[in-house]
């Protein structure tokens, strides 16, 4: 038995091992991919931009060969050896500039649909192409309104020169670009237009380059930066999880208090997770001594129940307000246990410096059952929220752990939200728990969210995210079942609509004084009656976007 007890244990550490490094690397693999897509759309664009400068310079120089007052003359097979010299001149000037086509033609400015071919040079070696020179003269129409608009900017608009990209080709050609520059006669008058074809080459071998070092270099990088992050996740958090774990359950086993399991994680909750599993064995111990000097059952069952609420009280924050050198938001919570022992819990942590987790949660049952599923409960969601990540996911891989050898079959109602606190951001999902409550705009209303399933009481279930946009001024309250089921002597409950009445009454105080509004309103409801269920509230209010 005790054989399979622990191979069962270092199952669920591989399992969470796997995990946190599987989520690691699949994050920094997506990191990679964004990165490389941004880079490459820059890198295409510069290279494109740079490409199109330098073939307008390499058309410009070649316009500058060519005398326009003489394109009318050439056409008409007049002043044949001006127009030899300047063809020979262009031929050399297309082969030293290693581009496809040099030519220069006059457009029929009716309406832009035809051309007369005055020079054609040809260099089908440089992107072994099979292109035939047009002969002078030669007739043809304009390939497509393209080319019109561009035929029409550089006769009418005075544009300096209009550039066509074909990155594909129906014509069994190669990639390539055009541009065109005007050729202008002694009057400055446009006479013809000169065009530049250049292969596109050397920007797709540039593309592939780029491609190939980053690739590359992103799986370099990600490999280093998925070790070093592994083993930092095992060392501070999977090997500390690990120790704690294996400690509880020689506890469990013994009841003799072991070395101390100190600060072993720079992770502030795991360290305070092991300091409560030393001060809970200590507590334990000696409440086990003292149990013995007990007779009374009803003293027994107190004891236990004062020492298991004053570890409790200790778990959740209680210490306000909760983060005093930030301006941007304020925060505050309570819970009162309905016994001396609650199954409500609720925390926050700051992920990062621009990122806010909060949540509630009610257990379900009464009792010490409930307070241990509670304590397990918080702890997991507290270690899982640390590690980051959305709340869907954090509350899917929450629900699969509880649902690990959860004999009880007890089960956790949960509200989780992360605030951007640059933004005013938040993205929240609701496992089975109460709708929150946004007060915003002069009124307090219900956020009517898609509730998902509880935690623990089904494996690999889904959760549904929603946002919400918060302005500085909004509160966002959120509440265990307590809250609007609080009974009086007559068995009528406080209800929703009344909550709503005190938060609209105190919308404009601080998040702790919205709280105290609607205790005191369920405290002068119930009038003294017996309190049936936990009361476990959490206001935050967003102040200011950006650090202040």
């Amino acid at each position: 038995m005790s054989g399979e007890t622990n191979n069962t244990a270092k199952k669920r550490r591989r399992s969470l091992a796997v995990r946190a490094i599987g989520s690691t690397a699949l994050a920094l693999l997506v990191l990679g991919i964004l990165i490389g897509a941004v880079g490459l759309y820059s890198f295409s664009s510069a290279f494109r931009n740079e490409y199109s400068t330098s073939t307008f310079h390499m058309a410009r120089t070649a316009a500058a060969l060519i005398n326009g007052d003489l394109l009318d003359d050439y056409l008409s097979e007049l002043r044949k050896p001006e127009y030899v010299a300047d063809k020979l001149e262009l031929d050399e000037y297309c082969k030293d500039m290693n581009v496809s086509l040099v030519y220069v033609i006059s457009v029929d400015r009716s309406d832009y649909g035809r051309f007369a071919s005055v020079f054609n040079a040809v260099n089908n070696s440089v992107d072994n192409t099979n292109y035939s020179p047009w002969e002078l003269g030669f007739k043809r129409n304009t390939t497509n309104d393209e080319y019109r608009r561009k035929y029409r900017a550089i006769y009418e608009e005075g544009s300096e020169f209009e550039t066509i990209y074909r990155t594909r080709t129906t014509d069994g050609q190669h990639p390539h670009i055009t541009t065109l520059v005007p050729v202008h006669g002694s009057g400055g008058q446009v006479k013809g237009i000169l065009c530049v074809q250049r292969p596109m080459r050397e920007l797709n071998d540039a593309i592939r380059s780029y491609l190939t070092v980053v690739t590359a270099s992103t799986l370099l990088l990600g490999l280093l930066t998925g070790l070093l992050t592994a083993l930092h996740t095992k060392k501070q958090f999977v090997a500390p999880v690990e120790r704690i774990s294996a400690e509880a359950a020689r506890f469990a086993r013994e009841n003799t208090i072991a070395e101390p399991l100190g600060s072993i994680s720079r992770i502030d909750e795991i360290s305070e997770l092991a300091a409560s599993i030393d001060t809970l064995e200590a507590d334990m111990v000696n409440y086990m001594q003292s149990l013995t000097k007990v007779t009374a059952e009803k003293e027994r069952i107190n004891t236990e129940l004062a020492l298991a609420g004053a570890i409790q009280e200790n778990v959740l924050p209680n210490e306000f307000p909760a983060f005093p050198d930030r301006s941007d938001f304020d925060i505050f919570a309570s819970m009162t246990p309905a016994r001396m022992v609650g199954g409500d819990f609720y925390n926050f942590v700051l992920v990062d410096d621009d990122h806010l987790a909060m949540w509630i949660a009610d257990v379900s049952g009464k009792g010490i059952p409930a307070a241990l599923f509670m304590m397990a409960s918080s702890i997991i969601l507290t270690g899982r929220t640390r590690l980051g990540g959305s709340p869907a996911q954090i509350l899917s891989q929450v629900n699969n752990n509880l649902c690990e050898k959860n004999t009880a079959e007890m089960f956790v109602t949960a509200w989780l939200g992360i605030l951007e606190l640059s933004t005013g951001r938040l993205v929240a999902a609701n496992a089975g728990h109460e709708y929150p409550v946004l007060c915003s705009k002069g009124r307090c209303e219900l956020v009517k969210d898609k509730h998902g399933f509880v935690l623990g009481g089904m494996e690999n279930m889904k959760y549904t995210e929603y946002e919400l946009m918060l302005e500085p001024g909004d509160k966002l309250f959120v509440y265990s079942d307590g809250v609007p089921e609080a009974t009086d002597e007559t068995n009528a409950m406080f209800g929703t609509e009344r909550m709503l009445d005190a938060l609209n009454s105190a919308k404009d105080g601080s998040p702790e004084q919205v709280i105290e509004t609607v205790k005191s309103a369920v405290d002068g409801f119930v009038n003294g009656a017996t309190q049936f269920d936990d009361i476990t509230m959490l206001c935050m209010e967003y102040k200011s976007r950006g650090r202040t």
